[in-house]
């Protein structure tokens, strides 16, 4: 009797729990929810992973070339003084960037501290001042010398430094020859000549007799000058086309140096150095 209300019991149990197995289970809602978390922090991390590791195969952006203004220019208004009578004077007269045009004068009294004789050839034997240059343009010219040579360029120095002096005695006598308005198309005055800033030096070539001739841009001479001499620090300072800007004639003779990374952009922009260091391109005044 007992066993038999121990089967029928058991039954009922069954009945009942077979019937009530609709009934959600709360522990299997919690388990089915840890699951669906692990699965969208992983799939998060998969997807940070996969970000971290593109930012670091990315090759990291070139650095931008600095524009003219970010280049670290001299100021041209707070680089001179203006004197009694208008005029203005440079005051970075050591500054390898100094301008110095028919607006902007060298001091009378300036002389180069560091005047040297490059290591080149000249087309004359004597000693003379004009031999010499600033040493910050010597070593930078003897290298370009003697690059022109490896590539067979007949390169010669004709005329480096120039006294406030010298300058005024070789003005005064290109006034008397072709008259002052002429002159002061291709003459400096005293204060206005780069000569005077120990940083150019005027070359020539057997191909134009060692003269300083616009006939020296058109040989092999002038052209490996145009092609190379930026990659040495130096410009033609006074290039064809821009004369109103200059307020010099084409002078494919005149070397300036400014330094290999301005002399690079300089020519690469076909740039004069008044445009390069912000002077308003207006005509220069060639009569003053």
């Amino acid at each position: 009797m007992k066993l038999h209300m121990a089967l029928v019991g058991l039954t009922s149990l069954t009945l009942i729990l077979g019937g009530c197995s609709s009934i959600p289970n709360p522990f299997e809602k919690e388990d089915q929810q840890n699951t669906d978390d692990q699965s969208h922090e992983d799939s998060q991390n998969q997807k940070d992973n996969q970000q971290q590791d593109t930012e670091q195969t990315d090759s990291p952006e070139e650095p931008k070339e600095p524009t003219n203004e970010e280049a670290d220019l001299p100021s041209l208004e707070e680089t001179v003084t203006v004197m009694g009578d208008g005029t203005k004077v440079v005051t970075n007269m050591n500054d390898t960037l100094v301008l110095v045009n028919k607006e902007r004068n060298l001091p009378s009294d300036y002389i180069p501290e560091d005047l040297v004789i490059p290591n080149v050839p000249f087309p004359f034997e004597e000693d003379s001042p004009k031999k010499k240059m600033r040493k910050i343009a010597a070593s930078p010219l003897e290298e370009m010398f003697a690059q022109a040579e490896r590539d067979g360029i007949p390169l010669f120095a004709q005329s480096g430094y120039r006294s406030y002096d010298r300058q005024a005695a070789i003005f005064a006598s290109n006034v008397q020859e072709d008259g002052e308005e002429e002159a002061n198309k291709y003459s400096a005055r005293p204060g206005q000549s780069e000569h005077q800033s120990g940083l150019t030096m005027d070359v020539t070539s057997p191909e134009v007799n060692f003269d300083l001739t616009q006939a020296l841009g058109d040989t092999k001479t002038g052209i490996w000058l145009e092609e190379n001499a930026h990659q040495f620090g130096f410009i033609i300072r006074y290039p064809e086309g821009k004369e109103e800007i200059t307020g010099y004639q084409y002078e494919p003779w005149h070397l300036r140096y400014v330094g290999k990374k301005h002399a690079e952009r300089i020519h690469e922009q076909n740039m004069t150095l008044e445009e390069y260091l912000g002077v308003p391109v207006e005509p220069v005044n060639t009569k003053k």
